[in-house]
């Protein structure tokens, strides 16, 4: 379907229903095995710092099964583990993961594209430097909060490239890897690369990241065999501020806001002048936007209600700040609230 020339209570409908699709597959008995499966074989958790791009989709890039790896998106790929609830929900998330006896990756992204650097990272207006630099200082306070021996937590910088969906491996000691420079020959010769290139990586983490690496080169060798629309015009329909939002992979369609940042204002307000921008140069139709708030959850009672009423104050601040900056936009505005379970990968409408 052409979500962009539907009307937007059509489009609402559509993406809802993309929603409930993506929780049907996710509880899948076969997805579910696969899963377990996964984790059994390779215990190392997956924690991803990335972008709110929609082309930006890990899993799909390494061929990994839906629920592994753990993403924390933000408009402009900035992160600052200073900001409390950043600091405090990576914190929490890696002391899951250690009660359990388990290592964690921490794999912080930069994004660009080879073929042209307007398909590079608005947020820092399309310098892969500006955003390659940026990753090297939340890596820095990975180290600070976690440790530099990296026994139990490995920061680890990845560059993305869209135009392939290669993966950039930064080491340790300087040395670069990129996957769309590696051909089937590579297959064996990368674990022994990986020691290289991360010494001190303990080695159970780099047997785990190495499955990524090989789905990467598969997925890169299917895309190579593609017709991609690479340029694709930025035509955004929806404000999504929250947790939440796994199953929103794809791009120029949602501005999402993760709820990180002390100033959430600030964002809210850049997402609504893109929103305006699309609708006067007739990108999106100007019959309305979508404003989605989502706060997850783990169990029943009261992390849930806490959860809802999360979510309903996401909605009503952001509402209020578009409202008072964008007072026309505001009037096409069409606000939704919802949570998600983590467990089931559910969205529902509060």
């Amino acid at each position: 379907m052409d979500t962009y020339s539907k009307p937007i209570a059509e489009r609402i409908d559509w993406l809802f229903d993309l929603a409930r699709r993506h929780a049907a597959a996710y509880a899948s008995p076969e997805a579910y095995l696969a899963r377990k499966r996964y984790m059994a074989e390779h215990p190392t958790a997956i924690l991803v710092l990335k972008c709110m791009d929609g082309r930006i989709n890990i899993p799909i890039a390494t061929n990994t099964p839906a629920g592994i790896i753990q993403p924390f998106r933000n408009l402009g790929g900035m992160f600052n583990l200073g900001w409390p609830h950043l600091g405090e929900t990576l914190e929490a998330a890696v002391a899951k993961v250690v009660s359990a006896g388990r290592r964690s990756l921490v794999v912080i992204t930069y994004h660009f594209s080879k073929g042209s650097e307007h398909r590079g990272c608005a947020g820092f207006n399309y310098c892969t430097d500006a955003a390659r630099a940026h990753t090297f200082e939340i890596k820095a306070q990975v180290e600070q909060l976690f440790g530099t021996g990296h026994g139990t937590v490995y920061p680890l910088v990845c560059g993305f490239e869209t135009d392939e969906d290669a993966i950039i491996l930064h080491g340790a000691n300087g040395e670069v890897l990129n996957m769309a420079e590696m051909g089937d020959a590579d297959r064996e010769g990368l674990m022994p690369r990986l020691a290289r290139l991360f010494p001190d990586m303990p080695a159970q983490v780099r047997a785990d990241l190495l499955p990524l690496l090989l789905g990467n080169l598969d997925h890169i060798a299917e895309v190579r065999k593609m017709t991609r629309t690479l340029d694709i015009e930025h035509r955004e329909w929806m404000i999504c501020i929250g947790r939440g939002f796994d199953w929103l992979h794809m791009p120029n369609l949602a501005l999402i806001i993760g709820p990180y940042s002390p100033d959430l204002a600030d964002p809210i307000r850049k997402a609504a002048g893109i929103i305006q921008s699309n609708m006067q140069a007739g990108r999106i139709p100007d019959d309305g936007f979508l404003l989605l708030a989502s706060a997850p959850y783990d169990e029943i009672g009261v992390d849930r209600a806490r959860a809802m009423l999360k979510a309903r104050f996401m909605c009503e601040f952001a509402a209020e700040v578009i409202g008072k900056d964008y007072s026309a936009l505001a009037e096409k505005m069409h606000a939704r609230t919802a949570i998600l379970s983590w467990a089931t990968r559910t969205l529902e409408q509060i």
